[in-house]
């Protein structure tokens, strides 16, 4: 894990590589995938972009501390628990769901995290619901003492900074679309706020609801985005057959794997919309992969228990 804090002192450089989509769709949009998964190993995708500035913050106030929220499967959860092993720091996960504790060695995240030394804390979901609430992190202090507050997903003003980022390297004048996946909204809220006059941002819910909406508006005053649940796939963390065989004709064609949370979603959802002809002709698209291939492991437990292919790895 050496090395992984100082990755955040400088802005990654991140592959973009053009997509043979002709095996889905044909077509005159071309589209490229910025390979943010690749950024590291362990801490990929808008989980490092997210957190990025708010190490550098934690760093600078002498932070000892890291405290966060996420469910059994979180990306962010896994990310934390890595981040502060390598700088050092203590870290507390704060689990939605009371029954996950008896399930900790049998979950690959909640297990990785453990053994990053994160203290991981569950409570029921009715609880975890009033995690905003001013007396419920005073609760916190009371139990755990001073910690820096990161919120569930990463979401906030220096993760949507960080998220601002990817566009960093994006000749505007060469793309027309901006595409990423959409959990609380934060990475979907930089890109907008980076994005060029004459670009369209798509975001592509992996919940159902467009909710999300309100936290771009919140940190950007464009509006040119918008938002679809067309392809959640049945809510967070639920998938199919059919976007599970996508993934692996995807996988085999282009040698590029998908997470089946996030981008697998946002990818069949743009070939879709390809096929309905949402796109300009001749346009380009530049999506995101946002990473989360830490999750692959536990989704594959859960589909073998339904019965359900396998993502093939």
């Amino acid at each position: 894990m050496a090395g992984i804090s100082n990755i955040f002192l400088e802005t990654p450089l991140v592959s973009h590589e053009e997509i043979d989509i002709s095996p889905f769709v044909k077509t005159t949009v071309s589209l490229v995938l910025a390979r943010e998964d690749q950024i590291h190993p362990t801490i990929s995708g808008n989980k490092f972009r997210k957190l990025r500035h708010n190490l550098l913050s934690a760093r600078a106030q002498g932070a000892t501390c890291l405290l966060t929220y996420g469910g059994a499967f979180s990306n962010h959860i896994a990310a934390v628990a890595a981040t502060a092993r390598s700088m050092d720091l203590k870290s507390i996960g704060i689990i939605r769901g009371e029954e996950l504790a008896n399930q900790v060695d049998s979950n690959p995240t909640l297990r990785y995290a453990k053994s990053c030394g994160m203290e991981l804390h569950f409570i029921s979901r009715r609880e975890y619901r009033e995690k905003e609430k001013t007396d419920f992190r005073e609760k916190l202090q009371q139990r755990f003492g001073e910690f820096y507050e990161l919120p569930e997903g990463g979401t906030n003003a220096l993760a949507v900074k960080g998220s601002a980022e990817i566009l960093a390297t994006v000749n505007p004048a060469n793309v027309q679309y901006i595409c990423a996946p959409v959990g609380t909204g934060g990475t979907l809220a930089g890109l907008v706020a980076a994005s060029s006059p004459g670009q369209r941002v798509l975001g592509f819910s992996a919940l159902k609801g467009t909710f999300q909406e309100k936290t771009v508006v919140q940190y950007t005053d464009k509006n040119n985005f918008e938002i679809t649940d067309a392809y959640n796939f049945g809510g967070y963390a639920k998938i199919d057959a059919q976007l599970i065989r996508f993934m692996n004709r995807f996988r085999n064609h282009t040698g590029i794997l998908l997470d089946p949370v996030y981008t697998a979603k946002m990818l069949y959802g743009i070939i879709d919309l390809l096929k309905n002809g949402y796109f300009r002709e001749n346009s380009r698209i530049f999506a995101v992969h946002t990473g989360g291939l830490q999750g692959i492991a536990g989704m594959n437990r859960l589909l073998d228990k339904k019965k359900l292919p396998q993502i093939e790895k």
